[in-house]
């Protein structure tokens, strides 16, 4: 089992859970209204008067399977839009109950 992290453009809402449920994946946690700045490029999102975007994060556990399927299609999605700023992480999951 594996942890995705995604953190996206708030702009994307809805669309990166329909893209974890295209591949039967049901289980995540969401938070919304989450500030971030990128580490390449593009510019702060810090829901302020400045820089007024925000973005939202999921946290999905997934089969070590789905995995590389997710990421590529995440990939693919942030590569449509480069601008909105999409990120995935994954790390192992030792346990769960």
């Amino acid at each position: 089992m594996k942890a995705i992290f995604i953190s996206y453009n708030q702009a994307y809402n809805e669309e990166i859970v329909e893209l974890l449920a295209s591949f039967k994946q049901r289980g995540f946690t969401r938070w919304q209204d989450v500030e971030g700045k990128g580490g390449f490029n593009g510019e702060p999102h810090f829901g302020n008067h400045a820089w007024p975007v925000l973005n939202q994060a999921v946290l999905s556990v997934v089969p070590d399977g789905k995995v590389a399927d997710i990421l590529e299609a995440l990939k693919k999605k942030d590569a449509e839009s480069p601008d909105l700023g999409l990120r995935a992480f994954t790390w192992n999951i030792e346990e769960e109950i």
